[in-house]
């Protein structure tokens, strides 16, 4: 039970986080360089790369760990509208496409999951959050009957999110291991 509730304590934390980044300064600093760009969509989404990481290490828990920061930036985005279908539906596809694609890999023997006695294929997990991208960028545009111009938008914020989020990431984790 307890690590159920570090495991969603860190992932929606981390979810909420990134969110709070994406909208509260990296949106402004978008908005500031292309003020013309039609979209509110964010061209650097970086809890996509939080959903990935948070599937690739905590597998189908990931899904029950991201979903109440997923609510509370859906509700802080939508107010009272979180509950709508649409909304409701949006998040779902949030916090299981990733989780699926992952156990979709593993069942057709190409098992992503980190395990101690081998190096995570960081390219691999970046190939399946390119993947999710793909899927989640469409059925969030179809549940919200967006234009296609948001597809596009999505896409490119969920990839571009997830590398520098990885690239970020690697950085960090060099500089533990040089330290350590």
């Amino acid at each position: 039970m307890r690590r159920w509730a570090s495991d969603t304590l860190f992932a929606s934390l981390a979810y909420v986080v990134a969110s709070f980044l994406t909208f509260e300064v990296l949106m402004p600093l978008q908005n500031v360089f292309f003020p013309e760009y039609p979209s509110r969509a964010s061209l650097l989404f970086l809890p996509h790369g939080v959903r990935v990481l948070s599937a690739w290490l905590l597998g189908w828990r990931a899904i029950f760990a991201l979903l109440p920061g997923v609510f509370l930036v859906f509700a802080f985005l939508g107010g009272a509208d979180v509950f709508l279908p649409s909304r409701l539906l949006a998040m779902a596809i949030a916090v299981t496409t990733v989780p699926a694609v992952f156990y979709l890999c593993k069942w057709l023997g190409w098992d992503l999951f980190p395990h101690p006695d081998r190096k995570p294929c960081w390219s691999c997990v970046m190939g399946v959050g390119i993947i999710t991208s793909f899927l989640v960028s469409a059925l969030t545009n179809m549940a919200f009957g967006s234009a296609r111009v948001e597809y596009i938008a999505f896409l490119i914020g969920d990839i571009s999110g997830l590398f520098f989020l990885m690239l970020g990431l690697y950085f960090t984790l060099r500089v533990m291991d040089r330290q350590g």
